[in-house]
């Protein structure tokens, strides 16, 4: 890697994570990015395991201009730094963040879920080894495992007493098809230049990898973890806690 290339992590927190959220009887809900695994936030687990990798520089938390947690969350960690620049959206907050985080068009940028607090060393060594050698960007994913079914989209209800109820309309073949996970790690020119072209075309980013692939090239898929899970509902958080232990 260049000596002027510097590496910086990007970890966007600014949701709140409806799907997960912990009622604590007040107005608010805690967002899920500050429930305690092991005593301890999972938004700080998250950081945590970027932070293993040396070769990251900085750690450049988004927050949303209201939180209330993140200095507590965060308390003591090296490298780290928190901007309250969250968007309604989280490629808003990544834009921004990315603003903010002064880099350079040669720098590398990798972005973080904060609700993926089980990145192994392991996976995240394999993904910069893989974009810093090839020069080229990429994203963890995971090769799928299970039979994908597409969802029937007739309005019709299946039953009354059940609307959730659908049907399904055929399956998918999973060969070649991935499971995209993050860190996602791409160099800071073409993460502002994939940014800018979904602005203008007005299409909406799921990951960093769709934008930048938009753009015509062709990311990575380097071999993730299961441990590398994103925890999304209520249940998930018992789970990663075993994964932790």
């Amino acid at each position: 890697m260049p000596n002027t290339s510097r590496m910086i992590a990007i970890v966007p927190a600014a949701g709140v994570g409806a799907r997960a959220a912990q009622d604590t009887g007040s107005a608010s809900p805690i967002p899920k990015q500050y429930r305690l695994l092991h005593g301890q936030a999972m938004l700080r687990h998250a950081v945590t395991a970027l932070l293993a990798e040396r070769r990251i520089a900085r750690v450049i938390v988004a927050v949303s201009p209201n939180d209330a947690w993140v200095d507590t969350a965060l308390s003591g960690l090296p490298r780290t730094d928190v901007h309250a620049c969250g968007g309604r959206t989280r490629a808003d907050t990544v834009h921004a963040a990315l603003r903010a985080s002064g880099c350079t068009e040669n720098d590398w940028i990798m972005v973080h879920d904060a609700a993926r607090p089980g990145l192994p060393l392991a996976a995240l060594q394999r993904l910069v080894d893989a974009c810093v050698r090839s020069n080229t960007g990429g994203l963890l994913a995971m090769p799928v495992a299970d039979t994908i079914k597409l969802q029937d989209n007739d309005p019709s209800p299946v039953d009354d007493e059940m609307p959730q109820l659908r049907r399904v309309a055929k399956t998918i073949p999973r060969a070649g098809l991935w499971q995209a996970q993050t860190p996602q790690m791409f160099k800071a020119g073409v993460l502002r230049r994939a940014f800018a072209e979904a602005l203008l075309s007005g299409v909406e980013m799921t990951d960093e990898a769709s934008a930048v692939e938009a753009l015509g090239q062709a990311p990575l898929l380097v071999q993730g973890s299961p441990r590398n899970f994103k925890v999304t509902w209520p249940e998930d958080f018992d789970l990663i806690e075993r994964w932790m232990s």
